[in-house]
């Protein structure tokens, strides 16, 4: 049996390794990570949680019979996602890099997996069941699309300015993933991914004319699918005139609308809602903004909403700053995420507010949801950590410099 002295020595060492390994040693001077970026995300994540708790109550209420299920549930897929985030955090992007090809195939065999045993709700096959927990593929497909888009952007940007094939194969990576998609069925996730994906290829240089002609190809689709599906061509419908049917098709976005109208200047304070009583559904998933436009009011709103845009011009700011400094990969898969975040939160708040038909997308690190949470959070630990390895790299050169002269003295 070792001595307490001892014991206690071998504790220090252990607990100095592990603080070393989490806080490395860094330049006077020198922030390790995007603080502004850390508040953003940790401010929206804390948000969610008290918006989901006033949303989420009488809902709870009438299927658990206690109104705090879901937001137990929403603290411990936030406790989980920042469990997930500080694992992230720790990778370095040369892994992600290296593993996007591997990544892009394990994403690909889920999306077929959850077709074959997935879980089955309101007629959509999108979550894969995991004991007491449901996985929605869709949202992990996402990010492995992006990763792997920019480790193919690194590798083929030569291809992809010159050739017409460079183009064309990331595009068949993209219809593979949105057939697979469709058939759950899931047009609001397809439209986010095409989105992004041509943000990124216009980002990194990809010719005009091709863009464009991919671009029309992909709005005929999309305006296709929605007229010859006829739930899909309901809800378009319904979304131009919602007051022709208040209580049939547009009894979800008169709702809304009412909830926002309710919340005026200042809102009607947290908790005091009264569209989420029943009256609004999904009051504490995709139509959370309206809950939150009600009680926290117009300044609510607003606040929230320069939230996220902060959050989405920060990553294009960090992409930005990573391609000046050569790490194109990191660059490219900030910009990404900094697409992926801006359009996803317009879709989801247009929706609520009448702009956009219906898409059943969440609101990022706000909406109620593990598996939103947990990716999304994953994508904001890579933002930390392209952002925190650019500052690093930052002061080698320095570093390389007062060596070198120091030798030579």
């Amino acid at each position: 049996m070792k001595a307490p002295a001892a014991q206690l020595s071998l504790f220090s060492d252990r607990w100095s390794a592990l603080w070393a390994r989490l806080f490395p040693a860094r330049a006077p001077g020198m922030q390790l990570y995007d603080r502004l970026l850390l508040v953003l995300i940790l401010a929206l994540s804390v948000l969610g949680v008290l918006m989901v708790t006033s949303a989420s109550m009488p809902e709870g209420l009438k299927l658990t019979g206690d109104p705090y299920f879901f937001v137990k549930r929403q603290v411990g897929f936030l406790l989980t996602a920042l469990m997930i985030g500080v694992v992230v955090l720790q990778v370095p992007m040369s892994f992600w890099d290296r593993q996007s090809w591997l990544l892009m195939l394990a994403a690909l065999l889920l999306l077929v997996a959850v077709l074959l045993v997935g879980r089955n709700v309101n007629g959509a096959t999108r979550w894969l069941p995991l004991g007491p927990l449901n996985l929605q593929v869709a949202e992990v497909a996402k990010l492995a699309l992006f990763v792997f888009l920019a480790g193919y952007l690194v590798r083929r940007h030569q291809e992809l300015r010159e050739q017409t094939k460079g183009f064309v194969k990331p595009i068949l990576v993209l219809m593979v993933y949105a057939g697979l998609i469709l058939l759950q069925p899931d047009l609001g996730t397809v439209v986010v991914m095409f989105v992004t994906v041509m943000g990124m290829l216009f980002l990194a240089g990809a010719r005009v004319g091709e863009f464009v002609v991919l671009v029309l190809c992909g709005i005929a689709l999309v305006v296709a699918l929605i007229i010859f599906e006829p739930y899909r061509m309901k809800r378009v419908i319904s979304f131009m005139d919602p007051w022709a049917d208040p209580f049939g098709s547009g009894y979800q976005l008169t709702q809304s609308l009412m909830a926002y109208g309710r919340g005026d200047w200042l809102g009607q304070g947290l908790g005091n809602s009264i569209q989420k009583l029943e009256y609004l559904p999904e009051a504490h998933t995709d139509f959370i903004f309206a809950v939150l436009g009600e009680e926290l009011g117009f300044i609510g709103v607003v606040t929230v909403l320069a939230l996220l845009l902060c959050l989405a011009m920060r990553a294009l700011w960090i992409g930005h700053l990573a391609l000046k400094q050569e790490q194109a990969f990191a660059g490219y898969l900030a910009y990404g995420i900094g697409i992926w975040f801006s359009f996803q939160t317009a879709v989801n708040v247009g929706a609520s507010v009448g702009v956009l038909p219906t898409k059943g997308l969440t609101l990022p690190l706000v909406s109620y949801g593990g598996s939103s949470l947990w990716v999304m959070t994953a994508a904001s630990a890579m933002l930390l950590r392209i952002d925190h390895e650019r500052r690093v790299a930052q002061t080698q050169p320095a570093t390389t410099t007062t060596e070198v002269a120091n030798e030579s003295v």
